[in-house]
């Protein structure tokens, strides 16, 4: 039966899926769960660290930012999920309507201190390369430094990760920021619909915090970019119901199986 359950969880059974890492038992196998994200909302990025740009440049949060930024902490050499992600996002800032270097930035911290500014130069040039609108490149910051100041950067927005020999272990996500560094807003995985990043960027550019829309809400709610707002979804609360009763009945006919099998034995 906890094979059954867990292949529901992993198929996209909503109440399960609203599960945090933190919240769901660790099968055999699975990440470390001291890897991940603690949200912070209403905190401050670390504004005052020094990090360097792509030409090898000191500079910090404070003199880059002054408008919304989304927020991107990967590691150059990942052979995971940071390919991935920022592949999403490039697709992501394709299909928004915001303009990128004047209503928005895009910052990516690399945490591996191996990652020097001569890389970081090649990954802007890559993901610019991949734009299929104009998109300048002040538009999407790509920044490194040593250990303890891109540590500080991580911790500051609550981004747990960590080194396992020579890789990273960590979780995917985009976190977005007001324009004087306030975190605002949080999105998993490795593809982001774009219509709530800019929602979140617009809520950004006043300074509003938008809790992260639990994935129960994602699941069930579609967001509505007329009204800006989230709208319930029949189809998807239908598909929702429909999930836990086929859990529900499995569990009954294995309840019942397991019954029948005592009663018969002598």
């Amino acid at each position: 039966m906890r094979r059954i359950l867990w292949a529901l969880v992993l198929s996209g059974c909503p109440f399960c899926a609203g599960l945090s890492a933190g919240d769901a038992p660790a099968p055999s196998g699975s990440p470390d769960l001291s890897v991940g994200v603690d949200e912070k909302l209403g905190q401050t990025v670390a504004l005052d660290v020094t990090l360097r740009d792509e030409d090898g440049k000191p500079l910090t949060f404070k003199d880059v930012l002054g408008k919304p930024t989304i927020l991107t902490l990967n590691y150059f050499r990942c052979a995971g999920i940071c390919t991935p992600l920022l592949n999403g996002l490039v697709d992501t800032l394709n299909a928004m309507r915001l303009e990128p270097g004047k209503d928005f930035q895009v910052i990516t911290v690399s945490f591996d201190p191996s990652d020097k500014p001569e890389v970081a130069q090649r990954k802007r040039t890559n993901y610019l390369a991949q734009m299929k609108r104009p998109f300048p490149p002040s538009g999407w910051r790509f920044l490194t430094g040593d250990a303890a100041s891109t540590r500080k950067v991580t911790d500051s927005v609550g981004f747990r990760f960590k080194a396992e020999k020579d890789q990273f272990v960590h979780a995917g996500a985009i976190i977005i920021l007001s324009p004087k560094g306030t975190v605002t807003h949080y999105l998993y995985g490795i593809s982001f619909p774009a219509a709530e990043v800019e929602l979140g960027l617009n809520e950004a550019a006043s300074g509003r915090i938008s809790p992260t829309v639990p994935r129960l809400l994602s699941f069930c709610f579609s967001y509505d970019p007329e009204s800006r707002q989230y709208v319930f979804s029949m189809t998807r609360a239908i598909g929702a119901a429909i999930l836990v009763f086929a859990a529900g009945f499995v569990v009954y006919l294995l309840r019942a199986r397991g019954k029948k099998g005592t009663e018969g034995s002598p």
